[in-house]
């Protein structure tokens, strides 16, 4: 069964080396942490262990200023590798990185000494016994990377804990963090990230949330080694083509499509290290965002996020104002406005509470029972009116629409909302397109316009006086009258060339490639070489 175990430990005790002794790699790739002698990114590594697991290896920078960085490492790792150096014993970022790990809820783990060829017994019993104390339960192995000794004891231990965690089953939607990006010549931008759920595979269709755009994928690698399918608990790298890299980053997540949604509101069980203040950072996933904290009793709290997350009930987070302060568990991913005991409490108990539209197919899953394919509360369909009316008040008199919203639960929602829907777009009843305060304007362009094309600035003024048949456009911006259209067109005959129409109209040259253009697209002629055929009516 594949699992990922991760790093953490202070700064210099020796977590990079310690991987690369066990792994044969060294997941220090930037040359800034060559130079420096410490890790500034995550680093990863693949580990097959005697029993033939396979772990999934992130190294995590052990410095206090990149926190943020062990904590995306962290989220939706299976095991822990905790390592002190056993010379200095536990340190500050020791017991803050031990910290996250439980936040996280990360309960499994191996205690590394490190360095222990350079301490006399004395002093290495000394560190065996602090570390038992800091973390009770795991096993505690004294190792050197220099020597080799205890990697062997290592391995062992960690295919003992690794083989009590459960790993959550191939059957789930997919769900991969994004803890990296970048551009391969010859096949194109590779999202890297570990798997927190379901299987990817060449072809799946998935989406980046929560940039709500739909990808394709072209092949999947597993620590180099292209593979069919990737499972839960591995370290993925997927081709997508088509997409820029700079449309990915760290935070963004893969999803199956129609299952996950972006949600700028989490409400949460608090697990305070220390007082919560109102403004934290809240860390989720491989993401970062500012957040303000609304209590709600004791235990609870709702999060108000800057930006959007995409999180399942259940997850984790971390929350952190210039050090960690606190954690939480996700009791609704997608909750209303209000924060309320009441509710929390109600979740607590497994209540399952609908809010934000949920597929029928996942309710089922937990035993309720719904009509139609999808379910929401009333609450949040008069948010999303609400939502809709401000966007409708403030939409263009000339086209008073909305677009529809592009969500997966849209079908089914949309004719609950008492709008109208024509096409791609959401009008008010009996609402229609009107000129409004740019009938002024609208009447200078009228005024204007002739044989010769005038620029027209206000391109939806433009497409609305030409739907209303007083107005051609005609090229990129510029527009001519009705009239003119048409004494172009009674110009035309049967193989007639640029120049002669041109001498026809009587405009010059770019003007009359425009008239053309446009009898071309209007499916009026077609170009033969250098003529125009006229195309017959039939």
């Amino acid at each position: 069964m594949p699992l990922t175990v991760g790093t953490a430990g202070h700064i210099d005790h020796g977590k990079t080396a310690l991987v690369e002794a066990l792994t044969g790699k060294n997941t220090d790739r930037l040359p800034e942490e060559h130079e420096r002698g410490i890790s500034i990114d995550l680093g990863y590594a693949p580990l097959e262990l005697p029993d033939g697991t396979s772990l999934s290896v992130v190294d995590v920078p052990g410095h206090e200023r990149f926190v943020r960085t062990m904590v995306a490492g962290a989220s939706g790792i299976d095991v822990f590798l905790l390592v002190i150096d056993a010379g200095e014993g536990a340190r500050p970022q020791t017991h803050e990185h031990l910290a996250i790990l439980r936040l996280l809820g990360i309960e499994r783990g191996v205690v590394a000494l490190t360095k222990a060829d350079l301490v006399d017994e004395e002093t290495l019993e000394l560190a065996r016994v602090e570390a038992e104390e800091l973390v009770p339960g795991a096993p505690v192995v004294a190792t050197s990377a220099r020597t080799g000794a205890g990697l062997d004891e290592l391995r062992a231990a960690l295919a003992e804990v690794a083989s009590r965690v459960a790993k959550p089953g191939a059957d789930g939607p997919a769900r991969l963090y994004v803890d990296r990006s970048f551009s391969l010549r010859g096949i194109g931008t590779v999202a890297t990230g570990t798997l927190w759920s379901g299987t990817i595979g060449e072809g799946d269709a998935l989406r980046v949330e929560p940039r709500g755009r739909t990808v394709r994928v072209r092949s999947v690698q597993v620590h180099d080694r292209s593979v069919e399918r990737a499972e839960a608990g591995q370290r993925v790298a997927v081709s997508l083509p088509g997409v820029e890299r700079r449309e990915l980053r760290r935070g963004d997540v893969l999803v199956s499509p129609g299952v996950f949604r972006p949600s700028f509101r989490l409400d949460v069980t608090l697990d305070p290290l220390a007082e919560i203040p109102p403004r934290v950072m809240l860390h989720h996933g491989t993401s970062e965002t500012a957040a303000r904290v609304a209590v709600a009793g004791d235990r609870f709290a709702q999060l108000r996020l800057s930006r959007p997350v995409v999180a399942a009930r259940g997850d984790h987070v971390v929350l952190r104002a210039g050090t960690t302060v606190g954690g939480g568990v996700v009791l609704d991913p997608a909750p209303p406005r209000h924060a309320d005991p009441a509710r929390f409490e109600a979740l607590e108990r497994g209540e399952v509470l609908v809010h934000a539209p949920v597929r029928a197919s996942e309710l089922r899953r937990v035993g309720v029972e719904v009509e139609g394919e999808w379910a929401w509360s009333p609450e949040w369909l008069d948010e999303l009116r609400a939502s809709l009316d401000a966007a409708l008040e403030a939409a263009d008199p000339l086209d008073p629409g909305v677009p529809v919203p592009s969500e997966p639960w849209a079908e089914a929602v949309v004719p609950h909302l008492g709008l109208e829907r024509r096409g791609a777009k959401l009008y008010r009843p009996g609402s229609a397109a009107g000129l409004g305060e740019r009938a002024e304007a609208a009447a200078a362009v009228e005024a204007q316009l002739g044989l010769e094309p005038v620029r027209v600035e206000d391109a939806p003024l433009a497409r609305f006086l030409e739907e209303q048949g007083r107005l051609v456009r005609l090229g990129d911006g510029y527009a001519i009258s009705p009239a003119a259209y048409e004494r172009a067109r009674a110009a035309l005959v049967d193989g007639i060339t640029l120049a002669r129409f041109r001498d026809a109209l009587g405009v010059g040259r770019k003007t009359a490639q425009l008239y053309l253009e446009r009898f071309d697209a209007d499916g009026v002629t077609r170009r033969v070489g250098d003529a125009r055929v006229l195309r017959r009516r039939r």
